[in-house]
């Protein structure tokens, strides 16, 4: 099924506002038929991975940022259950240990890096660092960043800076044979408190559930105009962003898929040539006569 995702991806220089961006979509999907596409994908996912790891010449960074209980893990999971474990790898982000603080905010990211050939995909990243510190920002302090001793120095220009080094770095990255892409699982607020209510229910969903969930839930106007502004910041055609309607999860999981795939359609992949065609000749007569 063809369906236009262009109108998920952020253009580089919009102005961007959460509301505009539908959080429930079915894209003509119903759970069965999605199920199809998604094996479909898989399938395709697959081939293309095999050769994007023969190639060698590419890396594929894969970000997924949500608000809690958005699917993420649900994405990894069903997305990219196909691909080889030897060319895939997540990362995901917790709160910077002691050892991370001793270096500026994107070395944890940038040593998780993937290499040429590798897929990696981080399950929140160092956009944490324009998201849970702008709304808090007395973690900033943690970093012990010179000039920075106190809240009150964390201003406007503070922040620009910030977007301005993760753009630079993604161009960087970019320019060097790695692309981007950055998915926003938008979710309701309603449907949010439907799968809090269900972790809270279920036993065995009770350890998806933290009293720093409810608290962020309380902050949700402040992390909506973080989200809004890092989107218009930071989605560039190098890096773009796109918002995933989040509240049916069967549909995020298949457009991230097709979005993924269409990358891959998009590049010049190919194996590379033997050897020589000599040589393929004389093994083939050694090992027919052994």
């Amino acid at each position: 099924m063809n369906f236009d995702y262009s109108k998920f991806r952020v253009q580089e220089g919009d102005e961007v506002t959460l509301k505009d961006f539908p959080t429930c979509e079915d894209g003509g999907y119903t759970k069965k038929t999605a199920k199809e596409e998604i094996k479909r994908n898989i399938k395709e996912l697959k081939k293309f991975q095999e050769m994007f790891y023969a190639d060698d010449r590419y890396s594929l960074l894969i970000i997924l940022q949500a608000r809690d209980a958005a699917g993420k893990d649900g994405v990894i999971r069903h997305v990219m259950s196909g691909i080889n474990p030897q060319g895939c790898r997540v990362h995901s982000f917790k709160t910077p240990t002691k050892n991370e603080l001793e270096h500026d905010y994107f070395w944890r990211h940038y040593i998780a890096l993937p290499q040429r050939g590798m897929i990696e995909i981080f399950n929140r990243s160092h956009y944490e660092n324009v998201l849970a510190t702008k709304v808090n920002p007395q973690w900033i302090l943690n970093e012990r960043i010179p000039g920075y001793g106190s809240v009150e120095n964390i201003d406007k220009q503070f922040w620009n800076a910030r977007y301005e080094d993760i753009n630079a770095i993604e161009r960087h990255l970019y320019r060097n044979g790695m692309r981007i892409l950055k998915f926003f699982l938008n979710v309701s607020k309603e449907e949010q408190k439907e799968r809090f209510i269900s972790r809270i229910d279920e036993p065995d969903k009770n350890w998806k559930f933290s009293s720093a969930d409810l608290q962020a839930r309380e902050q949700w106007d402040d992390y909506e105009k973080a989200f809004e502004e890092m989107l218009e910041k930071t989605s560039k055609p190098y890096a773009p962003w796109y918002v995933i309607p989040a509240d049916k999860k069967f549909f995020a999981r298949v457009a991230v898929g097709d979005i993924i795939l269409e990358l891959f359609r998009s590049l010049d992949l190919r194996y590379p040539p033997a050897e020589s065609p000599e040589m393929l000749q004389k093994a083939r007569e050694i090992l027919m006569k052994q």
